[in-house]
């Protein structure tokens, strides 16, 4: 973390429990679920969360599910923030990075309890960030001078032949909460297949961020067994969006290790969007808010969205109540009607196959960064001129985009560079 994002979140309201920045709409501290709704309201935000109308037989969820709350007659609940976290009040992991060759702090100042200077680390141990001397501890602490060390999650890149994917905390939330799984592998003819999957945790559920993960993980590895054994993109994309649904679900029925006392329980959720570029088709699959985009290789072709949301805003507009920017500009936009996750009211895997006619590049991506370029046309300028050929600084690109705009939500996006064949042609 740099020191300009202190200073941006050291002017953010905070949470009585832990001290950690608030957002709008916040029923609970994201960061250790401490009770907000004494706590004047925070600054604005645009998180995920979801909506559902429950059952009139089924009983009231419990106060925190996806859905618990939500008035029937329309109008969902606030919303909490996805930078939900469940392993308690936070020590703070800000810190200034040592030059390199600089001398270690003296550990008589250091934050953690005195003791002897700390051992050289072992050959193969992790060395701190912060002081360059001390061994990392199993919880992530330097044992010399006891800064917690960023987490892996926080920022992750991948990159596999023509399909990277990058993915940021974002400058808000205390955890990364999103997750993706970018693969290839060949179909029965030869040719191969290029998979993307982008999960963004729900935060009003618990352990959001195992949900994402597990959710990605799982879609990416029905695919990966669906399609070389020649089941249609469509049809495999279609099951692997069912496959993460279970493997969320199965999430709820194992106990919360990190249960606190005054964090309300509830099932785990997350969105899923997801793209598939095999034999000249691209196959879009998804449920919830994360989006797919088409931005033509071509910049004089006009780019498009290719998935609708599951959202309060769009229900909206479908439903001719509100125009598009009536809705996304009302604080319940981004509310979302569609999950996976015990807790959803439904699961309706959509699917869609296209056949592009020219090369383009395929963006999927959370809300963490279309916040930031909602339509298609602010996405395609967002994206850099020579993504098509860098997939991996495309992605780096546009996750700096979002940062550069506040950085309010997680922040994940995959690209995936279409190639069409000379002698393709046509659209569907």
């Amino acid at each position: 973390m740099n020191m300009s994002q202190n200073r941006q979140e050291s002017a953010l309201p905070r949470c009585p429990g832990c001290e950690e920045p608030l957002e709008q709409g916040d029923l609970f501290c994201g960061a250790c679920g401490y009770d907000l709704s004494a706590v004047p309201e925070p600054p604005p935000d645009r998180p995920t969360v979801a909506i559902v109308t429950p059952d009139p037989g089924a009983g009231v969820p419990p106060a925190g599910a996806p859905g618990a709350g939500a008035p029937r007659a329309g109008a969902p609940r606030a919303a909490a923030p996805s930078g939900a976290r469940l392993d308690g009040p936070a020590r703070s992991g800000d810190f200034e990075l040592a030059a390199p060759g600089a001398a270690a702090p003296d550990p008589r100042l250091s934050p953690k309890p005195a003791q002897a200077v700390a051992a050289a680390p072992a050959a193969g141990a992790k060395l701190c960030v912060a002081c360059r001397a001390g061994r990392v501890d199993g919880d992530g602490y330097c044992e010399n001078c006891g800064h917690a060390q960023p987490r892996e999650r926080d920022h992750m890149e991948q990159e596999l032949g023509s399909v990277a994917a990058v993915s940021d905390r974002g400058l808000r939330h205390h955890r990364n909460e999103d997750s993706f799984a970018v693969s290839t592998t060949a179909l029965p003819d030869g040719s191969a297949a290029v998979v993307a999957i982008v999960c963004d945790g729900v935060s009003s559920a618990s352990r959001p961020d195992e949900a994402s993960a597990a959710a990605a993980s799982t879609a990416n590895e029905s695919l990966l067994e669906a399609l070389p054994r020649g089941t249609h993109p469509q049809q495999a994309m279609h099951e692997a969006i069912v496959a993460a649904s279970e493997s969320v679900n199965r999430l709820a029925q194992e106990p919360d290790r990190e249960r606190e006392p005054h964090r309300h329980q509830n099932a785990p959720a997350c969105t899923l969007v997801g793209a598939v570029m095999a034999s000249g088709l691209l196959v879009v699959g998804w449920v919830g808010d994360s989006r797919v985009y088409w931005v033509p290789e071509d910049r004089s072709t006009a780019p498009a969205r290719l998935t609708e949301d599951d959202s309060w805003a769009a229900q909206m507009v479908a439903t001719g109540l509100m125009n598009e920017a009536e809705a996304y500009a009302d604080e319940r936009a981004h509310a979302i009607t569609g999950w996976l996750g015990a807790d959803a009211y439904e699961l309706e895997p959509h699917t869609v196959s296209f056949k592009p006619d020219r090369p383009g590049l395929v963006v999927v991506c959370t809300d963490g960064l279309w916040n930031y370029a909602e339509s298609a046309a602010e996405m395609a300028a967002a994206v850099p001129e020579d993504a098509y050929e860098r997939p991996l600084h495309g992605a780096r690109v546009l996750v700096g985009h979002a940062l550069d705009g506040g950085g309010h939500d997680n922040v994940t996006v995959a690209l995936l560079p279409f190639a069409v064949s000379p002698q393709g042609a046509g659209s569907a």
